[in-house]
C-alpha cells in the first residue's frame, strides 16, 4: 500500500507519523507531503528519513490513502485532485465534515457507513469526537433530547504558533500573536471565527456534527468552546438530557465497557480526568459523573481526551485501520 500524509510537518500531521509507527500501520511506500515552503525537508520516520514532496508530484503518485491535515482550504482544492486518482482521501480539516455527501466517521460508533465508492472521508472536530464517542454508547441506552457542552481547549488546538505565543507570553517575551488577546494566565471564549447567530464556526460544528455523527437531527445541542492556556487535550462539561431515565451504576457500567473510553471517577480520592493525564494517550477519559438533579433525566458528565490524538491524528488512521481490516481499500 502506498500511504501519504499531507501537512507531514504540522502539530496533527506529526501527531499521525508517530500514531503510525506506535500502530504498526502497514505501508509499502510513504509519502510525506507538505506546501511548497517545506519541500526538500527532512523527516526521519521508522529510521528512514524521508524528503518532503509537493502536492502535485503527490497527486502524480498516486497514493492509496492520503491522510490530510492540511487545512481546509487546501482540502477543497487537493481532496478531488487526489481523489481523482483513486486515493482515498481522510481528511482532518472542517472542509468535507457537513457535505451530505462525504461521510463523518468515529470509526467506533459509525465506521460501517464507509463503503467502496467513499473517496473522501471527514474526520470530525476534535472537540465533537471525544464527546460523541462518550455519548453515542449512552444515545443508544437512553436516547438523548439535548445536549449543553462547554468546552476548555488546549492551545494546541490551534498549533504551533497558538503553543509558541503562550510560552513567549509565559517568559515575558515579545512575539507573533495568533490570538486577538493573551491566552497565558488567561481564557478566551472564542474559537474560530463569529457567525450572525453569535455562535462561533467551533460551536455549531459541535453542534452539526454531533447531530450527523449520531444520525439523529432531532438532538438539542448548544455549545459555547473556550480556548484555555493548556496543553495536553481539551476538556469538556457536558450535561445531557435523556428521553428514559438511568440508574448512575449502570451509566459507569455502559461507559467501562465502551471501546476508546476510560471511566475515571473516583473524586474523593482526587481522581477525575485532567489533560495532563491525557496527554498521548489515544482515549477517552470521562468522570464526575452526577445526576442533574435540577431536572429529570439529565446527566452531568465531564470528558478530556488529548486533541492532537484521538481528537485528530489517531481517529484519521483508525478511519484508515477500519477501511483495511473491512477490505475498503488496497492492502499492503
Amino acid at each position: 500500500m502506498k500511504l501519504a500524509v499531507v501537512g507531514a510537518t504540522g502539530l496533527v500531521g506529526q501527531e499521525i507519523l508517530k500514531v503510525l509507527e506506535e500502530r504498526s500501520f502497514p505501508f509499502d511506500e510513504l509519502y510525506l507531503v507538505a506546501s511548497a515552503k517545506s519541500v526538500g525537508q527532512k523527516i526521519k520516520f521508522k529510521g528512514k528519513e524521508y524528503a518532503i514532496i509537493g502536492m502535485e508530484e503527490a497527486v502524480k503518485l498516486a497514493p492509496d490513502v492520503a491522510i490530510f491535515s492540511a487545512g481546509g482550504s487546501t482540502s477543497l482544492e487537493w481532496a478531488p485532485k487526489f481523489a481523482a486518482v483513486g486515493t482515498v482521501v481522510i481528511d482532518n480539516s472542517s472542509a468535507w465534515r457537513m457535505d451530505p455527501s462525504k461521510k463523518l466517521v468515529v470509526p467506533e460508533i459509525n465506521g460501517t457507513v464507509i463503503g467502496h465508492e467513499d473517496l473522501i472521508i471527514a474526520n470530525p472536530n476534535c472537540s465533537t469526537i471525544q464527546m460523541v464517542l462518550a455519548l453515542a454508547p449512552l444515545h443508544k441506552k437512553y436516547r438523548i433530547k439535548r445536549i449543553v457542552v462547554s468546552t476548555y481547549q488546549s492551545v494546541t488546538g490551534t498549533g504551533k504558533d497558538a503553543v509558541q505565543q503562550m510560552m513567549d507570553e509565559r517568559k515575558g517575551v515579545e512575539g507573533p500573536k495568533v490570538y486577538p488577546h493573551n491566552i497565558d494566565m488567561n481564557i478566551l471564549p472564542h474559537i474560530d471565527s463569529f457567525l450572525e447567530n453569535g455562535y462561533t464556526k467551533e460551536e455549531m460544528k459541535m453542534v452539526n456534527e454531533t447531530r450527523k455523527i449520531l444520525n439523529d437531527d432531532t438532538i438539542g445541542v448548544t455549545s459555547t468552546t473556550v480556548r484555555v492556556p493548556a496543553i495536553g487535550g481539551h476538556s469538556e462539561a457536558v450535561n445531557v438530557e435523556f428521553y428514559e431515565d438511568f440508574n448512575l451504576s449502570e451509566v459507569r457500567s455502559i461507559l467501562s465497557i465502551t471501546p476508546g473510553v476510560i471511566v475515571q471517577d473516583d473524586p474523593k480520592n482526587n481522581i477525575y480526568p485532567m489533560p495532563i493525564n491525557a496527554h498521548g494517550r489515544d482515549e477517552v477519559f470521562v468522570g464526575r459523573l452526577r445526576r442533574d438533579e435540577s431536572q429529570p433525566n439529565t446527566l452531568n458528565l465531564w470528558i478530556v481526551a488529548d486533541n492532537l490524538r484521538k481528537g485528530a491524528a489517531t481517529n484519521a488512521v483508525q478511519i484508515a485501520e477500519f477501511m483495511l481490516e473491512n477490505s475498503l481499500v488496497a492492502n499492503a
